[in-house]
């Protein structure tokens, strides 16, 4: 643009500042408005104005501004009946407060109700023209250019994005506004918005509810769309935040506008076939679902659950655009079911609307009956003339529409709150104080009253009333009409396990079906499994890990294993934790009985030797030798054998003690006995030489002396064992996973390793002096026996104490016994089977002649 082009632009600014320079200068200043003025759409005079902000066309002819010139007015477009509802609800309540002589009597309300298309912008206009007013004032040179409101309260917004804007504007003079539809929670902060009321609860109730209802059906993984305001974006990030702490994903969710373009909704539409979830939350705007619900219809892309906000579910305009059952089955949150006794028949009465505004009723009168008046041609879009004097009688279109009563009701509530609020200020009785100092917002928040038909009326701190909501399913009928059936409630104020209540016999899903849908990204971890996350993916993407041995999970969805008390151990489905079994070496077991037979074999033939040489006792082979050796080495064998028996059976305090020390003892007397028996052979030998008189220092009174002492020791060692610390009964959960091993632990290890030293000690000694005496001349030389006996004892208990030390639970002791059946089978079979086949087999040779070495010689 060249300067010369620039100059009626610059002129014209120069001479707007010299206007107002003048003006300033004046004898009598003016308050000059700035900018157009704004008409209102429908007004009335009253002793006290009530603004409203109503949106009677939802859209506007978009304008490229180039801030080069003075912007154009808005065209504002899209008539919209529902708003046009809205403003007769407001004169309804009006009306009847007019009419009554309790509330307010004598004292008028009039109103003034602007059209804001919709728009932010012409939004905050409307509300500033609504605390000004239109008028020039003229003013004194002293006094200050400010007057009181025009109006004394503001009705609507509908939306919250413009709540918003209009309630930080009129904020800071505490103008109540007051909106029927308006749910953003943000709208409840009282530091950025002082002065907004409303009747409708706020989205942070209405956000939670829907979690409770998804996580109610037990969908944890579900899709969510919103619209791309503060009431859909503020809402949605409720929810979000309230489904992450009950542990429901949201798969995506995606934002919309209705004035998006196409490519954005085929974005959304993509991502929607992409998914895996079957449930979507549609937290949007009637508006932004009409917009979506064409293209799904589209698309085809039916079959998913809708979880709906309160600003679509019920909306039958909606409904109504569903001709390919998209929503068929949807449930969600709505505005409970109200009446107003009468509003139906003023609303249908339309001629009430018409005002000085001729321009709006004249398209709204033209959009209702599809008629044109005749000062306009008829076209072949609208072949009728209209006449003013038409009747909605058989008109069915979203005017005569009643479906949407409790927002209406809303409205009504929420004119008899700053009426209730005004009565209290002008101290109204049967007439009111019109000299009072207006403020009615603080008032409002105190209120309480019933309105007439019950519905209570009230506000929390927030400017917020009770939070219900009721809970409706879309059912479709059989002539296409779909139904709105309340199947439940959600009331905010009841404690949390009580706040929603369903009727889940009566709901229809998706797709008509009775069946309720699953929307999950992993199937339920049943019980004996846990969860285990998916790397990269939501919490609620996970794999079902079965829990290790010993480890249970008896709850569904569990995310660890517990493991089983040390006497338990997991079942078969890892779900319960079972007793474990109690293992050890008991009678009725195989082993148990050929061990148990085999002790009491060796303690029949220890007795059955015992009484062929108590028969033959007086034969010499039984009296070489010390007989009484031989009858206390027998008694100690039979105790050995039996002593093994006291390692068999559950263990127990006593038999856990009686076992070792017995075994101990009894084995020391055998090695004792046969130790004697060996020196007696050694110096019975050196006796026959010349001079000796080693018979007279190992005779039998120093045979006894020597056995009881070595069985002395023993016992000592064995008292101090049990004293200091005994064995006891011990359950070991070491040695098997799944059982319990019964045992008996040691005490102390030093004890019992000092019995087993001690017998092995006594042993060595036997064998050496028996293998000293294996070459004595003598025809019947029992310490070849002896010797080979004690062979076999060593290498029985130094083969013993490996196997014992790596021998598991129960075979640990079937060792220990083994070894002790060994040891006595060896004692008793080489010291005493050649005497027993010599007495009972060989008598010839049984003769103190052929003991002496002076008969024939047996071979050796």
């Amino acid at each position: 643009m060249s300067f010369t082009q620039k100059w009626p632009e610059q002129g014209w600014a120069l001479f707007q500042l010299l206007l107002v320079a003048s003006f300033s200068q004046a004898k009598e200043p003016v308050c000059i408005r700035r900018g157009d003025p704004e008409n209102s759409q429908l007004s009335r005079d009253g002793d006290i104005i009530l603004g409203g902000m109503f949106s009677f066309h939802s859209s506007w002819n978009d304008r490229k501004d180039t801030y080069m010139q003075k912007p154009l007015p808005l065209q504002c477009t899209s008539l919209n009946f529902r708003e046009f509802q809205v403003a007769q609800a407001m004169l309804f309540a009006i009306e009847e407060i007019n009419n009554s002589t309790d509330l307010l009597p004598g004292v008028s309300l009039g109103y003034k109700m602007y059209d804001t298309c919709g728009s932010i912008a012409q939004s905050i206009k409307v509300a500033l023209a609504l605390m000004n007013g239109n008028q020039i004032i003229f003013t004194a040179p002293e006094a200050p250019c400010t007057k009181p409101a025009q109006v004394q309260a503001i009705m609507g917004e509908t939306s919250s994005s413009p709540c918003m804007a209009i309630a930080t504007v009129i904020g800071p003079f505490y103008i109540p506004m007051m909106s029927h539809f308006a749910t953003c929670a943000c709208l409840s902060d009282k530091t950025k918005y002082p002065s907004f009321l409303r009747t409708i609860p706020s989205d942070y109730y209405q956000s939670r509810a829907l979690v409770y209802l998804v996580k109610y059906f037990g969908w944890t993984w579900v899709g969510a769309i919103r619209t791309n305001d503060d009431y859909g974006n503020k809402g949605m990030a409720t929810f979000t935040e309230t489904a992450q702490q009950l542990g429901i994903c949201l798969e995506y969710s995606v934002s919309f506008f209705r004035t998006d373009p196409y490519e954005k909704i085929q974005k959304i539409i993509d991502i929607i076939k992409a998914s895996t979830s079957k449930v979507i939350v549609g937290f949007l705007s009637h508006f932004d679902m009409d917009v979506l619900l064409h293209e799904f219809s589209l698309n085809n892309l039916t079959g998913y659950q809708w979880i709906g906000s309160e600003s679509w579910i019920f909306d039958s305009q909606t409904a109504e655009m569903d001709i390919h059952h998209i929503l068929d089955g949807a449930i969600g949150l709505s505005i409970p079911k109200s009446h107003v006794t009468g509003l139906k028949e003023f609303m249908l009465n339309v001629k009430l609307l018409n005002s000085s505004n001729n321009d709006l009723f004249t398209e709204f009168w033209e959009a209702l009956f599809n008629c044109k008046f005749k000062e306009l041609k008829s076209t072949a879009e609208n072949p009728r003339e209209c006449t003013g004097h038409e009747d909605l009688t058989g008109v069915k279109n979203s005017f005569t529409d009643m479906s949407l009563m409790p927002i209406f009701n809303n409205v009504y509530k929420g004119v008899y709150a700053v009426a209730h609020a005004l009565h209290n200020i002008l101290n109204c009785n049967k007439t009111c104080e019109k000299n009072v100092q207006l403020d009615p917002f603080m008032r409002i928040l105190k209120i309480y009253f019933k309105t007439k038909e019950g519905d209570e009326v009230y506000f929390d701190e927030n400017g917020d009333p009770a939070a219900k909501y009721e809970i409706i399913n879309w059912q479709p009928r059989k002539n296409g009409i779909v139904e709105f059936v309340t199947v439940g409630l959600y009331d905010a104020s009841l404690s949390p396990g009580k706040q929603l209540t369903l009727q889940n016999n009566s709901l229809i899903w998706a797709r008509n079906s009775k069946q309720v849908p699953v929307s999950v990204c992993s199937e339920k971890c049943p019980p004996g499994t846990r969860k285990v996350l998916q790397k990269g993916r939501p919490v609620c993407c996970y794999d079902c890990i079965r829990c290790a041995e010993g480890e249970i999970s008896n709850t569904t969805d569990s995310v660890t294993c517990l493991r089983c008390p040390p006497e338990f151990w997991s079942n078969e489905r890892r779900d319960t934790c079972i007793k474990k079994e109690a293992v050890f070496l008991s009678y009725e077991e195989i082993m148990g009985a050929l061990l148990t037979a085999a002790s009491l074999f060796g303690t029949c033939m220890t007795t059955g030797v015992a009484l062929i040489f108590f028969k033959y006792r007086k034969t010499p082979i039984v009296r070489a030798n010390n007989s009484e050796l031989s009858f206390l080495l027998l008694i100690s064998l039979t105790l050995c054998f039996l002593c093994s028996l006291t390692f068999i059976g559950q263990p127990s305090e006593w038999s856990c003690m009686l076992r070792h020390v017995a075994f101990g003892i009894t084995f020391v007397l055998c090695i004792s006995c046969v130790l004697g028996k060996t020196m007696v052979v050694l110096m019975a030998f050196r006796a026959t030489r010349p001079g000796s008189n080693v018979q007279k220092w190992f005779g039998p009174t120093q045979q006894r002396l020597c056995v009881t002492s070595f069985t002395l020791i023993q016992l000592i060692i064995c008292i101090i064992w049990l004293t200091v610390s005994p064995p006891f009964p011990f359950k070991n959960f070491k040695e098997f996973k799944d059982k319990i091993t019964l045992e008996c632990a040691l005490g102390t290890s030093v004890g019992y390793w000092a019995v087993l030293g001690y017998i092995g000690l006594l042993s060595l000694l036997c064998f050496i002096f028996a293998f000293l005496a294996r070459k004595l001349p003598d025809n019947f030389n029992e310490a070849k026996f002896i010797t080979f006996s004690m062979l076999i004892f060593c290498a029985v208990w130094i083969t013993f104490i490996p196997a014992y030390v790596s021998s598991p639970g129960k075979f640990s002791v079937a060792v220990e016994i083994f070894a002790i059946l060994a040891s006595s089978f060896g004692l008793l079979i080489c010291i005493f089977f050649p005497k027993c086949y010599i007495i009972l087999l060989k008598p010839e040779k049984n003769t103190k002649k052929n003991m002496m070495g002076k008969g024939p010689r047996s071979p050796s």
